[in-house]
């Protein structure tokens, strides 16, 4: 992530518009491959080490931001750890008690004879002592791992890190999507979910939706975890294809009001790994095997997302009666708990207001399994999903 110093931003009236860099640029295609390969060497060294020897290579000059950005991308994929196999903080005492000592009684003070000592009653050597005296400091950590990838994904990192530094100062954000598939509005909401932000979800016309998310600005406490939480949420919002974001930020020392927009075809690149439309296979059997054995219904994939009271519920199934035309929703849970799954339970009987069932598979559960009896919408399974028992609980269904 981008600190506040290093957000390149242009001013225009009441609009904010970030500097993207140019990702087919060669100068930054040659600065960024030689940034990587000194990283790349940087494993076991002290954080303090690396900074001096980036410092020696590419200065450290304030006005390079653009540089200073990518230095600090790759920082973030950096892990360091204390590399000293005895409490640094104990270490320490010992040595500045047994150096008051000597300080106190008078004698001519001598720092290798105060480590020694302490050597000898710790039963380590002098050398030892010395370098784990201060090896809990920052700049002693040593480098233990980096996470690799190449100059395009650096370079277009840096394009997505900007626009997310943005939206740490937003107070509030609309998005709009397009033309996606059922699955991929699913991994969205997931997202959404998983880094459970406040988000309303609307219909926003043909074939698509509307997504209204709070800005960290807008709320009173927690604001700058609500931020990031928002900002790592954006990677998964650029695997769409066509999308329309417009976010009211506050920026600079004043906090004056400014509009920021991006879309598709501002070229940012998620450095996600996308799944696309992937669907797990047991669910690809299911579907392959009803159309197959079931004639009196037809099965979709492309389940509409449903709008309830409470938020949205995405469907994994739709099963359309052929005769009737009535349309019983089916959803297939994953990993599930008891309370999750009841808590599903109780707002679909409550708000849907149409038939459903939900398909749970013992062998998923991971805490309390459900009762026999509970729940007239649940079909429990093993390892496959039988299409004659979803059918035969789709009919009980639409008989009621």
């Amino acid at each position: 992530m981008l600190t506040g110093k290093l957000v390149r931003v242009r001013n225009a009236k009441d609009r904010l518009i970030p500097s993207y860099i140019a990702t087919d640029d060669a100068k930054l295609q040659d600065y960024a491959a030689r940034l990587l390969d000194l990283y790349r060497t940087f494993i076991g060294r002290t954080r303090g080490e690396v900074e001096d020897e980036l410092r020696e290579a590419f200065g450290d000059n304030p006005t390079h931001l653009v540089e200073q950005g990518l230095a600090k991308l790759l920082e973030d994929r950096c892990e360091y750890e204390v590399d000293s196999e005895n409490d640094p903080a104990e270490v320490r005492e010992k040595v500045f008690l047994k150096a008051a000592l000597a300080r106190k009684t008078g004698g001519k003070f001598d720092r290798t004879v105060v480590l020694e000592a302490v050597a000898v009653e710790s039963g380590i050597s002098s050398v030892e002592i010395d370098r784990n005296l201060f090896a809990d400091l920052k700049s002693e950590q040593r480098m233990v791992s980096f996470d690799d990838f190449t100059v395009a994904q650096l370079l277009h990192r840096y394009n997505v890190a900007l626009a997310q530094a943005i939206l740490l100062r937003s107070a509030g954000i609309t998005v709009q999507v397009f033309g996606e598939s059922p699955n991929r509005y699913r991994q969205l909401i997931r997202k959404i979910k998983f880094h459970r932000l406040i988000c309303e979800i609307q219909p926003g016309g043909k074939d698509s939706h509307t997504l209204k998310l709070d800005g960290p600005l807008s709320l009173f406490s927690s604001t700058s975890k609500y931020g990031l939480q928002l900002a790592f949420f954006l990677p998964s919002l650029l695997l769409c294809k066509r999308f329309e974001l417009t976010a009211t930020v506050r920026w600079g020392a004043e906090r004056k009001e400014k509009s920021f927009t991006l879309s598709n075809s501002d070229g940012l690149k998620s450095h996600l790994v996308d799944t696309g439309d992937f669907v797990p296979k047991e669910l690809q059997m299911f579907a392959e095997s009803f159309r197959k054995s079931v004639q009196d219904w037809e099965l979709s994939t492309d389940a509409d997302v449903v709008l309830l009271p409470s938020g949205h519920w995405a469907p994994d199934f739709q099963l359309v009666h052929k005769s009737s035309g009535t349309v019983v929703r089916m959803e297939v849970l994953g990993f599930w708990r008891r309370t999750d799954a009841e808590k599903l339970y109780r707002r679909l009987s409550t708000e849907l207001k149409a038939p459903f069932v939900l398909a749970v598979s013992d062998s998923f559960n991971i805490d309390e399994t459900l009762s026999d009896d509970w729940g007239e919408h649940i079909y429990r399974f093993k390892k496959a999903i039988l299409p004659a028992e979803v059918v035969k609980l789709a009919n009980s269904q639409i008989a009621r």
